[in-house]
């Protein structure tokens, strides 16, 4: 995967843009910012596309901005001299399709047929928009359709929306989603940023789902360790699963460590739905990883709470 989809990934919630005044692109950008979604389709859908995207690229270097509704090729020459890393169209047009691509530009055009998804593979993608989702037959039709086409994936827009995200998310055939619902047109014109940044945030934490999965408790020896775990089962009953390392307590919601491990008195281990969309997340924030911790289930953040290491878990 290039670094720019690897970005769309990580970041999993592509806000699409339509905004009728360029002044209003840097606040919107910096609100989701904010918010915790450095991305934006701007869509050609308005004459102030490409104003915004360069008022974004020059003020707001962290965001990946891409264009959308990109219908023609003059569009798509604008598109990429302001400074884009993506373009996204609604619907398959062959001729836009190369022509982007030859200009060295990922493309995603809009897909909404397997006959349309076998000609975008035929031009090298791997990625395509799905679009309208919800109109198309949502998830339920990727999943269907995902069978023959191992090596594609998509980024559905049309319909998602806060009640339907993690149905899509779920799917690892999904790169990520394409949304409004946090950018809706009158909140832009109405300039309520701290809404947009409010629903940005809401959307972040929809997607990660952060949950407390156990608290684990530091001991010096494997003796101090049993001899915790068995305080646990004399005072509430708890019954113990030992292992090499650790004692598990209760469905597993203590973890009571035979060593001293990350952490000055233990660590707390967070459950989230994505674990490398929510190292990216807490990277983009300045937050740093212990890099040696990382794998494809948990991960050790640098910042402790209270004495406590933060443990991300897939859960």
């Amino acid at each position: 995967m290039n670094d720019v989809l690897q970005r769309i990934y990580e970041i999993g919630i592509v806000p699409v843009i339509a905004i009728d005044d360029a002044k209003k692109a840097v606040p919107l950008a910096k609100a989701l910012v904010r918010g915790g979604l450095p991305a934006a389709e701007v869509t050609f859908r308005t004459a102030a596309a490409e104003e915004a995207i360069r008022r974004i690229i020059a003020e707001v270097p962290e965001m990946l901005v891409g264009a959308g509704t990109v219908l023609t090729k003059d569009q798509a020459d604008r598109a990429i001299d302001a400074g884009v890393k993506f373009i996204v169209s609604p619907g398959f047009n062959p001729e836009i399709t190369k022509y982007v691509i030859d200009k060295g530009m990922l493309m995603m055009p809009g897909t909404a047929t397997p006959g349309e998804m076998e000609q975008a593979m035929a031009m090298g993608l791997s990625v395509v928009k799905f679009f309208p989702a919800e109109q198309n037959g949502g998830v339920a039709k990727l999943k269907a359709v995902a069978g023959p086409y191992t090596n594609l994936r998509w980024m559905p827009t049309g319909g998602v929306n806060e009640k339907n995200l993690l149905d899509y998310l779920s799917f690892n055939k999904i790169i990520a989603c394409g949304g409004t619902w946090m950018v809706k047109k009158d909140l832009i014109e109405a300039e309520k940023w701290d809404e947009i940044e409010r629903l940005t945030r809401q959307a972040v934490q929809k997607m990660l789902g952060f949950r407390v999965m156990h608290v684990g408790i530091n001991n010096d020896t494997p003796e101090e360790g049993r001899a915790v775990a068995a305080l646990f089962t004399e005072m509430f009953g708890f019954a113990g699963a030992e292992g090499n390392s650790s004692i598990f307590m209760g469905e597993r919601e203590i973890e009571v460590m035979k060593k001293n491990y990350y952490g000055k008195n233990g660590h707390i281990a967070i459950g989230t739905n994505t674990l490398p969309r929510a190292i990216a997340y807490f990277k983009n924030r300045g937050y740093k990883f212990i890099e040696d911790t990382i794998t494809d289930k948990a991960a050790y953040m640098e910042q402790e709470i209270g004495g406590f290491a933060i443990h991300l878990v897939q859960k």
